[in-house]
């Protein structure tokens, strides 16, 4: 057998498709001729390589002195060592193969989803920055200037108030950090105005202190008086809409707005 065919049978065996040419390219060189032997019928792959490992002749052996005057120590691979390498021994039974554990399958992480909210500001005298969640209505900013006055805080009409919305466009792109990502959002929309207006702002005046558990509120980060993400000091009152529909949380809210007029005075 020509040793053409042996390397097409070894890797019919081994389950590798061997490729030959039909037609004769031109320049190309001749195929070799040699005689195929038609298999009658189709045994795996795996059963085949174990036949032509039993037909394979027995390998020489060197006598170990012979072997040493040529510095060889490497042993000579045999048909068993083979064998064995495929898990099959004469001495024993073959053992089915371990099916493979499948790996458990992660689920693919979720984008994060920015956080929704808006707010209304007016400035009072460039120094004491107003705040409420959502936009602030006609009556609601009436309101706000007539407890204003009352409390000697405003005078004249009530500064223009301005509407911010966060996030500012929402399917531009996907937040890593949410909360921090919209606290350095209104962080920069107050800086910015301040730098724009000419603010040199000293406390915020913050209307909605019932509202904690809002996104607005987790992004003011307010703990003990003060606004983290603002750096100033917050003095914290009810909602608008709420002192727009009840007249006890005026009466109730009175004495701090006396307060509070008397801190603006002394400040």
């Amino acid at each position: 057998m020509t040793p053409e065919v042996v390397r097409r049978h070894y890797l019919d065996a081994m389950g590798i498709t061997a490729w030959a040419c039909r037609y004769q390219l031109p320049n190309a060189r001749p195929t070799e001729a040699c005689e195929w032997e038609e298999t009658p019928t189709k045994t795996p792959p795996r059963e085949r390589l174990h036949a032509l490992l039993d037909d394979a002749p027995a390998p020489r052996t060197r006598s170990q002195p012979a072997a040493a005057e040529q510095g060889n120590t490497s042993p000579v691979a045999s048909p068993s060592a083979v064998k064995a390498l495929l898990g099959h021994s004469p001495a024993a039974a073959p053992t089915p193969e371990a099916s493979p554990v499948p790996e458990p399958r992660v689920p693919p992480a979720q984008p994060a989803k920015p956080l929704s909210f808006s707010l209304s500001c007016a400035c009072v005298g460039g120094r004491w920055l107003s705040v409420c969640e959502g936009e602030m209505s006609p009556v609601e900013q009436q309101l706000l200037a007539n407890m204003l006055r009352a409390a000697g805080v405003l005078r004249g009409e009530l500064p223009t108030v301005t509407h911010f919305k966060w996030p500012p466009m929402a399917t531009a792109f996907a937040p890593e950090e949410p909360l921090e990502e919209a606290q350095e959002g209104v962080a920069a929309f107050v800086a910015g105005a301040a730098s724009r207006q000419g603010w040199q702002l000293e406390q915020v005046l913050w209307w909605g202190a019932e509202e904690t558990a809002t996104d607005l509120a987790r992004v003011m980060a307010l703990t003990d008086g003060q606004s983290q993400t603002l750096a100033l000091p917050v003095w914290q009152g009810p909602s608008l809409a709420v002192l727009t529909q009840q007249a006890s949380a005026k009466r109730a809210l009175w004495p701090r707005l006396v307060a509070l007029g008397q801190q603006w005075s002394a400040e």
